[in-house]
């Protein structure tokens, strides 16, 4: 039985307090692993990050208010020691390649997590990737596909800040609202909202909504 310092510590987000008690079962199972802390949506999880000690963040993709990987990108930026896998019930290879860029270093699949959630929590804490065999399927397919044309990975048409607007706007959220979520001015809001609707070629608020279902910002 390892010594409690060698337990990873971890943080747990998922929308769905169901999913959450399930992982959570999974995960307090394990001599050297133990859920400290959970979060219902990316916003709560940055939160909780930070007023505990944790070692590893496992995060839903697709969440309110701010997604895994909208997490995951922050988190890596606020806490690069931390380690972070992204869960989801998507095998989904647009979410399996954000997620690695986010910085995360496993995804799990909700549907297999009580056989891979465990193997890839110690693979993470030990700087390793874990990938589903679908992933590193996808993974060899697109870097094929990509250098049979010769060419880089494509550069994103949103900045950070204006995907996390358009996420928020979406959802239904008010300039105000968004403004107190993100820590900057309504204005800002205002200019980031316009930006992505120029930059899109998106008129209103329905065709920006289609838009985030579509890239997989919020769920249908």
């Amino acid at each position: 039985m390892p010594h409690h310092h060698t337990t990873t510590r971890i943080l747990l987000a998922d929308d769905h307090a169901l999913v959450r008690r399930g992982v959570r079962l999974i995960l307090d199972g394990e001599p050297d692993l133990e859920v400290v802390t959970e979060a219902g949506d990316g916003a709560e999880a940055i939160e909780k990050a930070q007023s505990h000690r944790v070692d590893l963040a496992v995060l839903d993709v697709a969440m309110p208010r701010m997604t895994g990987l909208q997490a995951a990108r922050e988190l890596a930026r606020r806490q690069p020691e931390l380690r972070i896998l992204m869960l989801t019930m998507y095998d989904n290879e647009q979410y399996f390649f954000e997620a690695l860029k986010a910085g995360a270093s496993g995804y799990v699949l909700k549907s297999v997590a009580d056989r891979d959630l465990v193997e890839a929590c110690r693979a993470a804490m030990r700087g390793e990737p874990f990938l589903y065999p679908g992933a590193i399927t996808a993974l060899i397919r697109n870097y094929l596909d990509r250098a049979g044309r010769g060419e880089d990975v494509p550069d994103r048409v949103l900045t950070l800040r204006e995907e996390e607007v358009l996420k928020l706007v979406a959802e239904g959220h008010s300039s105000k609202d968004i403004a107190t979520t993100l820590f900057i001015s309504v204005k800002t809001v205002e200019r980031h909202r316009a930006n992505v609707l120029q930059k899109l070629g998106l008129r209103d608020r329905l065709e920006l909504t289609r838009y985030a279902i579509r890239v997989g910002l919020i769920e249908p």
